[in-house]
């Protein structure tokens, strides 16, 4: 019998990258040129899930209105602005990305603007992660892992690919890839990239606060 003394263990739940295992932050690096793939996860971003329709003008309005900026419409097209980058997923999805710390305010405005509009808003941070691919050879990489042709990876245009077995999304970041994708999937994609990243060389880069 337990008496009324006996303490009992207080849930304290932790947040962590699904990347956790690897440590890759003990083994970052300034990026050089000795080795010609570099990469890193941006940890714990914030993503959330709009869906609506894009043909629907008053969608469209509110949405600009609460994010204060243009929603991408046309396929596989993205822009960055203030509040993140937003990504088009299909002609009634978007994901857009931000600082974890932002999601919150992000969602709350959408939900406002768009509260007598058939959509949906919602906060999957939970769900997605975030790895950023540069180095000389990181289209090479990147050719070894997908089928899609890189080269026409044009800047503000995101696409869904395959990526060995699993799939993600593409776009360019910078001089380098963006590759978002679910966190279940994460092992997979990183020992994949890993692996293909081997014959050029492969470092962990040290990210700095903007990425």
């Amino acid at each position: 019998m337990l008496s009324s003394t006996t303490n009992t263990l207080e849930f304290k739940p932790v947040m962590q990258s699904p990347l956790h295992p690897f440590g890759l932050a003990a083994k970052q690096e300034k990026i050089n040129d000795n080795k010609g793939a570099w990469a890193n996860e941006i940890p714990l971003l914030g993503y959330i899930s709009l869906r609506g329709n894009s043909q629907n003008a008053a969608f469209v309005n509110a949405v600009n209105s609460a994010l204060n900026i243009t929603l991408p419409t046309q396929a596989c097209s993205m822009i960055n602005a203030a509040c993140g980058s937003i990504l088009w997923l299909s002609p009634d999805e978007w994901l857009i990305t931000c600082k974890r710390d932002q999601r919150a305010s992000l969602q709350q405005s959408l939900e406002a603007a768009l509260a007598a509009i058939h959509s949906q808003v919602v906060d999957n941070s939970g769900g997605f992660t975030t790895v950023l691919l540069k180095g000389k050879n990181a289209s090479d990489v990147l050719h070894h892992c997908t089928v899609y042709d890189l080269n026409m990876l044009q800047a503000g245009k995101v696409v869904g690919t395959t990526f060995g077995k699993l799939s993600l999304y593409i776009h360019q970041h910078e001089d380098g890839y963006s590759l978002v994708f679910r966190r279940s999937f994460a092992d997979y994609i990183w020992r994949y990239l890993e692996h293909s990243a081997l014959p050029y060389g492969f470092g962990i880069a040290q990210l700095n606060d903007g990425q």
